[in-house]
């Protein structure tokens, strides 16, 4: 995405995920297009399977995001609020720990909110609901972050990241 010449030059590297690069958005494309071909393959709707298959993903989310604040990836913008965090590779600055911020709002918040419509009477029966939810969720709270993230590269004046999120609301 941030490279585009590179993607045209050597197109392979898109899926070379073991160089590092994975994001969400392109996870997302690959969950979509493997839950497509199983749905195909195994007789089942497909937007029942995304719709099953997104209430859970905020637990995965969340997990992830853990795993960044302990390896020190993603950190946040500098800041002086009294819950800031120095990170060993993050300069001398303490900074907001933004990947607890996204465990909580993608992990946890997410999770109570999809449990809620999984649970309630009509919502697994309304084809595309919660999954629906949960693409709006996802992007919503992914764009709030983004405000205390240390800035990836920028497309405008906009993060690139929520140039990509602002479909999925």
């Amino acid at each position: 995405f941030y490279d585009l010449p590179r993607y045209i030059a050597h197109p392979l590297d898109i899926v070379a995920v073991w160089q590092g690069g994975m994001s969400f958005h392109g996870g997302l494309l690959g969950v979509i297009l493997a839950m497509t071909l199983f749905s195909l393959k195994r007789g089942i709707r497909t937007w029942t399977l995304f719709d099953v298959v997104s209430a859970g993903v905020p637990v995965g989310l969340g997990l992830v995001r853990v795993a960044n604040f302990i390896n020190s990836e993603l950190w946040g913008r500098p800041t002086d609020v009294p819950w800031a965090v120095e990170f060993p590779n993050g300069g001398p600055f303490s900074r907001h720990p933004s990947q607890i911020y996204e465990a909580l709002l993608e992990g946890l918040v997410l999770f109570l909110v999809l449990r809620f419509l999984t649970h309630s009477r009509l919502k697994l029966k309304t084809p595309r609901f919660v999954g629906g939810a949960f693409i709006c969720g996802y992007g919503l709270s992914r764009i709030f972050v983004e405000f205390f993230r240390e800035p990836d590269q920028q497309l405008g004046y906009l993060l690139g990241t929520n140039w990509l999120t602002m479909g999925m609301i």
